[in-house]
């Protein structure tokens, strides 16, 4: 299947992302540490959202582990997670589920918006560079109060793993260096 060029880089850094340590394999160690870096970034936060954070990474997790890993090792590398991750038929649920629960985690006082510093604070935790925040903030035309709509927020995370869309807010994600 061939897969917008764009689809494939924005993987490949998300890719980079979720593998913490580096190694070239995303393994569960590296989803919880992920985890418990957006779970302490949410400092506002009600419990219920951050349980429902914990629950999407680890959906995450399994959706990947139990599509890719067939040798048991616990490991998933890059060349077996881009076909995967692009396939919306297998791990879109995940998706929807980490989007849901990210943009819900990042409107703490329920009002449906999401303030920049909040934003900004869960997407670094992510892993995500302080000038692709700002470009993909900017992206989504905040209020004068720097404030973006959690909808709009949900959506692009979705978006981000579409295979075939090359023109998403997600592309501000990529860094600079891997256009």
């Amino acid at each position: 299947m061939n897969h917008h060029p764009q689809a494939v880089k924005r993987v490949e850094h998300v890719f980079d992302l979720f593998d913490t340590d580096s190694n070239g394999f995303i393994e569960a160690a590296d989803i919880e540490l992920m985890t418990n870096r957006v779970v302490a970034a949410a400092t506002e936060s009600d419990r219920g959202a951050k349980d429902a954070i914990r629950a999407a990474f680890d959906r995450y997790w399994t959706t990947m582990a139990a599509g890719l890993d067939e040798n048991g090792d616990g490991r998933i590398s890059l060349e077996e997670f881009r076909p995967f991750v692009l396939s919306p038929g297998r791990f879109g649920a995940a998706v929807d589920q980490f989007a849901e629960a990210l943009s819900a985690l990042g409107d703490p006082d329920g009002d449906g918006l999401i303030e920049r510093p909040v934003f900004e604070a869960l997407m670094k935790a992510i892993g995500f560079g302080h000038e692709n925040l700002h470009a993909l903030f900017e992206s989504f035309g905040p209020t004068e109060r720097e404030q973006i709509e959690v909808e709009v927020w949900r959506a692009a995370i979705v978006e981000l793993y579409e295979p075939h869309n090359g023109d998403t807010h997600g592309n501000h994600l990529i860094p600079a260096h891997k256009r």
